[in-house]
């Protein structure tokens, strides 16, 4: 279930070209099976029709502060306790700037003022209005209050510029209203997370890989985000989108994530080692591209970097989980790679089973921990198997803590 399921999120929409992407908002969150009650500012209903908001929303649009027949049945005051979140999008820089004033001159204003809810704003408008300094000082004033500000996307313009200043993507506002309604079990946590398939090259267009397409890594980094931690993500090849709010770093070979992650591990307070690291590289790399014959070609290989025995080493009080891709005696396997590498959580998964594992959207994973405890989880989707992680990390360091007497 979604973590916007049932909750009451008031949208404002203010006087922008962009108030018609809020419509899809609407319908985005509707579909999560959040309730959404629009407020629209008056310049707002010259952009879009309230009734097409209410049809989406299936509520009353709310427009005028002294409407009697509202405020009998609601009330602005009302509007502002019921809400779980406020989102302005599009935010123009006039109502940012009333908003950073504390003007209460319309309802959605007023209702600024009334909330104690969370307010998320979502400017939208010209590059050069979005760059004045007025404008970016009175942001400025929001974040100090605690506003969330989602950044504008850059790009062409409705006015026929280019550059910062677009509604930011529906996707991300989205992912932004997602993140406030996540708990903050991971706050204060610095997390590495590697993720994606390495690549070592043979010559110039020929390199030695597996088919490993970083979903999973990907999940955690996003989960850990989500949940409040500081992400460090640190990438070989993947085709995913990388996640909002992380520090991507993108590598290719294994030599290159081995000096990421090394530089980054007095950094961390938690290491996730989802990569699909290769375990050879050719002893020589040829340069130019080799040349078919007839005759047959041996390639030497020698043994690449062991990032993760590296870390269980270097590890002095921080978690590191690994993961196991097995094709048999998992568990065994597993608790193996646990005790050698000095992990405290390795998470394996069967990549013999059909639908689940490299490239697939499902999982079905092992966790083993350092105490010998194995727990078998149903099949599940990948932001799930991430966010089960989180959970297994938090309950390895509690348990940590009570043995540890502290």
């Amino acid at each position: 279930m979604s973590r916007i399921s049932g909750k009451n999120i008031v949208l404002g929409v203010t006087g922008g070209i962009a108030a018609y992407k809020a419509c899809e908002l609407v319908r985005r969150l509707v579909r999560e099976e959040a309730s959404v009650q629009v407020i629209m500012t008056k310049n707002a209903t010259q952009f879009v029709s309230p009734l097409t908001f209410q049809t989406l929303s299936g509520k009353r649009v709310a427009t005028n502060t002294f409407d009697l027949d509202w405020e009998s049945e609601i009330g602005h005051i009302s509007l502002a306790d019921r809400a779980d979140l406020i989102v302005v999008a599009p935010a123009t820089a006039t109502f940012i700037g009333k908003a950073a004033s504390g003007i209460g001159d319309n309802l959605l204003l007023t209702v600024l003022l009334a909330t104690k809810a969370p307010v998320m704003i979502c400017p939208a408008m010209n590059v050069n209005m979005y760059n004045n300094t007025a404008v970016q000082e009175n942001m400025e004033k929001l974040r100090k209050r605690g506003f969330i500000v989602v950044e504008p996307g850059e790009g062409e313009l409705a006015c026929g510029w280019e550059g910062k200043g677009r509604l930011p993507e529906l996707s991300e506002i989205a992912e932004e209203i997602e993140k406030v309604f996540s708990p903050k079990d991971l706050r204060g946590e610095r997390i590495v997370v590697t993720a994606g398939a390495t690549r070592e090259f043979i010559d110039l267009v020929r390199f030695i890989s597996n088919p490993s397409s970083g979903k999973m890594g990907y999940a955690i980094a996003r989960a850990g985000w989500m949940r409040g931690g500081d992400v460090v993500l640190i990438s070989g090849k993947t085709d995913v989108p990388p996640p909002r709010g992380v520090n991507l770093i993108n590598v290719i070979s294994v030599s290159q994530m081995y000096e990421a992650v090394m530089s980054n591990l007095d950094w961390a307070t938690v290491v996730i080692k989802a990569a699909a690291v290769g375990d050879y590289r050719p002893v020589e790399t040829f340069q130019g591209k080799l040349k078919k014959s007839s005759k047959e070609f041996t390639l030497q290989l020698k043994r690449t970097e062991d990032i993760l025995l590296d870390v269980g080493k270097r590890k002095n009080g921080r978690i590191v989980v690994g993961f196991a891709a097995e094709g048999e005696d998992i568990v065994e396997n597993a608790l193996g790679k646990l005790r050698k590498k000095n992990a405290d959580l390795i998470v394996a998964n069967d990549i013999l089973k059909p639908g689940v594992g490299f490239g697939e959207d499902m999982n079905i994973v092992y966790f083993v921990d350092k105490w010998g405890k194995v727990q078998e989880l149903p099949i599940m989707t990948k932001t799930e198997v991430a966010e089960r992680i989180f959970d297994k990390i938090i309950e390895i360091k509690r348990q940590t803590s009570i043995q540890a007497g502290l």
